[in-house]
C-alpha cells in the first residue's frame, strides 16, 4: 500500500474523511454540554438572588455574598489539580467525580437551614464545577484532534456564551415565581440525566502511570495563592477600593505566594500541578494572553450593561436581561462559522476580526444617554456578540497547536485558571472605576441616582471596556499564520507554536 506521503490520491477521501465532525464527535459534545449547563448557569442565577437571600437569612449583604465568594473561591483552588487528577485517574472517571460533586452540593444548597450551611456547601458545590469545564475540554481535544478542534468548540461555546444572558432571566423567574431553594435545586435533574449520559456515552480512557505523583508543595503554594487573589478583587467593592486593608494584604499575600510557585514549578523535576513551561510555546502564550484580556472585557460589560438598564433606564431585572438577548443572538449567528473558518484558514485572521467588531459594537456604550435608542445599543450588542465569538472561540484552537497530547490535561487546567482570574480582575477593576465615576459626577450635590450623572459614569467606563477590548490585538499578533492548504494526498506536517 502506498502511504499518504507520497501523494496517492486515494488517501484523500481518508483524510477528508478524517477531519468531518462524525456523529460519534457530535454526540459527546452535546452529552458533555448537557452536563456543563448547569455549572456554567449557577454563577449567573445566584447572582440574582443575593438580595433575596439576604432577606431570607436576616443577614447583610456583605456576608450573603460568600455565597458567590466562596464558591468561586473553591473553583480557583481546585482547578490547578484537574491536569495531574485527569492523568492519574482518567478523563472519564473525574467527569463523573465533578458531576456527582456538583449534584450533591446544589442539593445541600437547596436544604440549607442557615447562612452559614449555605456557604459550606457552596463551596462543595464549587469543587465540583470547577472541575466540569477543563475536563470537558480535555475530553473534546483528546476526541477532536488538532484539525477538528475550531468546529467542536463552536458547538459546545453556546451554552457558555448564552448563561450570562439565561441565568438572570431563569433566575429572577425562579425568585418571582418559587422558593430561593429552586435556584440549586434546579441543578438537580440536569446532572442526574448528565451522569446517565456520560455512563453510558463517554469512552474509557488510559491513565498515565507518570502522573502518580502529586505537586504538593505545587499546590500548597498556588490554591491559596489564587484564592487570596480572587478574595482580594472580591473586596474591591469596598468604598476603599483597592486601598482596603483585606485587599492589599490578600493580594499581597496572594502575589508573594504565586512568585514563590513560579520559582518552584520551574526547577522542580516532577510535573508541576500547573506546567509554567507551556508557555514557551508562542501559541499557548498569546492565547492565555488572550484569555486574560478577554475575561476581563467580556465578564466587566456583563457587569455593566445589565447595570446602566437598570440604574439609568430604570428597568427590572427580568427586562434588563431581556435586553442583553442580541448578544447571544450575535454570538450564536458567528459560532455558526467561526470553527469552520478557523479549522481553514488558522486563529490570526479570525481573532483579528473579532477583536475590531467587538470595539466597533462597544463604541455606542460610550456615548450613552438615558433616552439612547434601545435598538441602537441592542444592534451593538448584536455585533459586540458577533466580535466575542469571533475572537474566544478561534483562541481555544490556537492553544493546543504544537502541544503533544499528553499536555492538553495540563494545558486546559492553565488555560482555565488564566481566564477565571482575567474576570475576576476585570469584574473588580471596572465596578471599582464605575463607583468612582458615580462618586466624581455627584461631587456638586447632584443625586447618586440622577440619570445625567450616571450616564457620564458609565460613558467613562465603557471606554475602559473599550481600552480592555483593543489591547488583546497585541497577544493575536503572536498567534500562528495562516494554515497552508496542503496538495490532495498529502498528511499535513503537524503545526508548532512557532509557525
Amino acid at each position: 500500500m502506498t502511504s499518504p506521503s507520497t501523494g496517492d490520491p486515494s488517501s484523500a477521501p481518508e483524510q477528508s474523511a478524517s477531519d468531518r465532525l462524525d456523529p460519534a464527535l457530535i454526540r459527546l459534545g452535546v452529552i458533555l454540554v448537557i452536563g456543563a449547563i448547569a455549572s456554567m448557569l449557577d454563577t449567573t442565577i445566584v447572582s440574582v438572588a443575593i438580595d433575596g437571600l439576604s432577606h431570607e437569612f436576616d443577614t447583610d449583604i456583605s456576608t450573603i455574598q460568600w455565597t458567590s465568594t466562596g464558591y468561586l473561591l473553591a473553583l480557583s483552588a481546585v482547578i490547578p489539580l484537574t491536569g495531574w487528577a485527569v492523568e492519574r485517574f482518567g478523563a472519564r472517571t473525574m467527569w463523573l467525580f465533578s458531576l456527582t460533586a456538583f449534584l450533591a452540593g446544589s442539593a445541600l444548597c437547596g436544604a440549607a437551614w442557615s447562612v452559614g450551611s449555605l456557604i459550606a456547601f457552596r463551596v462543595l458545590q464549587g469543587i465540583g464545577g470547577g472541575l466540569i469545564t477543563p475536563v470537558m475540554q480535555t475530553i473534546l481535544v483528546r476526541a477532536a484532534g488538532p484539525r477538528r478542534i475550531g468546529r467542536i468548540m463552536s458547538i459546545v461555546a453556546v451554552p457558555g456564551h448564552l448563561s450570562p444572558i439565561v441565568g438572570p432571566l431563569v433566575g429572577g423567574a425562579i425568585i418571582d415565581s418559587v422558593s430561593w431553594r429552586w435556584i440549586f435545586y434546579v441543578n438537580v435533574p440536569i446532572c442526574v440525566i448528565a451522569l446517565l449520559l456520560a455512563w453510558r456515552g463517554v469512552p474509557r480512557d488510559t491513565r498515565s502511570d507518570t502522573a502518580a505523583r502529586l505537586d504538593v508543595l505545587g499546590l500548597s503554594l498556588l490554591s491559596p495563592g489564587l484564592a487570596a487573589i480572587i478574595y482580594g478583587l472580591s473586596q474591591t467593592s469596598r468604598p476603599e477600593g483597592f486601598g482596603a486593608t483585606p485587599v492589599v494584604v490578600s493580594l499581597s499575600l496572594g502575589a508573594v505566594l504565586l512568585a514563590a510557585f513560579a520559582a518552584h514549578a520551574l526547577r522542580t523535576r516532577i510535573t508541576p500541578v500547573l506546567d509554567l513551561r507551556l508557555f514557551r510555546h508562542r501559541s499557548f502564550t498569546a492565547a492565555t494572553l488572550l484569555m486574560f484580556l478577554g475575561g476581563m472585557s467580556v465578564f466587566g460589560a456583563m457587569l455593566l450593561m445589565p447595570l446602566y438598564y437598570q440604574q439609568v433606564r430604570d428597568k427590572s431585572a427580568l427586562d434588563a436581561g431581556l435586553l442583553l438577548a442580541p448578544q447571544s443572538i450575535g454570538t450564536i449567528i458567528a459560532l455558526t462559522y467561526v470553527g469552520k473558518l478557523t479549522d481553514r484558514i488558522g486563529s490570526r485572521p479570525i481573532v483579528l476580526t473579532g477583536v475590531a467588531i467587538g470595539v466597533a459594537g462597544t463604541l455606542a456604550y460610550t456615548q450613552v444617554q438615558p433616552d439612547t435608542s434601545v435598538w441602537l445599543l441592542s444592534g451593538s450588542l448584536l455585533i459586540w456578540g458577533i466580535g466575542i465569538a469571533a475572537s474566544m472561540v478561534p483562541i481555544m484552537s490556537a492553544a493546543y497547536q504544537g502541544l503533544e497530547p499528553a499536555a492538553i490535561p495540563r494545558a486546559t487546567s492553565a488555560i482555565s485558571v488564566i481566564q477565571r482570574l482575567g474576570g475576576s480582575f476585570g469584574t473588580a477593576v471596572l465596578s471599582v472605576i464605575l463607583q468612582r465615576q458615580i462618586t466624581r459626577h455627584t461631587e456638586g450635590g447632584q443625586s447618586p441616582s440622577d440619570p445625567d450623572a450616571l450616564t457620564k459614569a458609565f460613558d467613562t467606563t465603557f471606554w475602559w471596556v473599550l481600552g480592555f477590548t483593543a489591547l488583546t490585538l497585541l497577544p493575536a499578533l503572536l498567534l500562528p499564520q495562516v494554515k497552508k492548504r496542503e496538495p490532495a494526498g498529502r498528511t499535513p506536517e503537524p503545526a508548532t507554536a512557532d509557525r
